[in-house]
């Protein structure tokens, strides 16, 4: 029988401790809680009207006749200053906007209050509609 060498040990080692790593980001990751979904006829989120930041910022329904992509049906608008931020609801139901376009949040406020955050005090420039 060939004896193991040192390199084919470490390289065994080195690929047990990978599988397991692996698996223990797995197991992390599957015990998130995934944000729930809305039952079958709930309504959408809230509406709000507020100053955050010395920004006012809004948020109401809309059934899909104001937002930029009318096409996507009933949703939800958002503006920040009278100026439309652009939203994306998520198939997961979280919220997405043009500002922070790689983090999801949990309700449409939550995703105005940090575009304020990352506008610095800068005016939101509407986005370009794509016929």
């Amino acid at each position: 029988m060939p004896e193991i060498t040192r390199r084919q040990a470490v390289g065994g080692l080195a690929g047990a401790a990978a599988g397991l790593a692996v698996a223990g980001a797995a197991t992390a990751s599957a015990k998130s809680t995934p944000p729930r979904k809305a039952p079958s006829g709930a309504q959408g989120p809230a509406p709000f009207d507020e100053v955050y930041k010395g920004r006012r910022i809004q948020g109401l329904p809309t059934d899909g006749a104001h937002a930029a992509h009318a096409h996507h049906g009933p949703g939800f608008r958002v503006l920040i200053d009278g100026r439309e931020l652009h939203l994306m609801h998520r198939a997961d139901n979280t919220w997405t906007s043009a500002i922070n376009h790689y983090e999801t949040f949990r309700t449409p406020l939550e995703a105005a209050r940090t575009a304020v955050i990352g506008l610095h005090g800068a005016d939101l420039v509407p986005l370009p509609t794509i016929a």
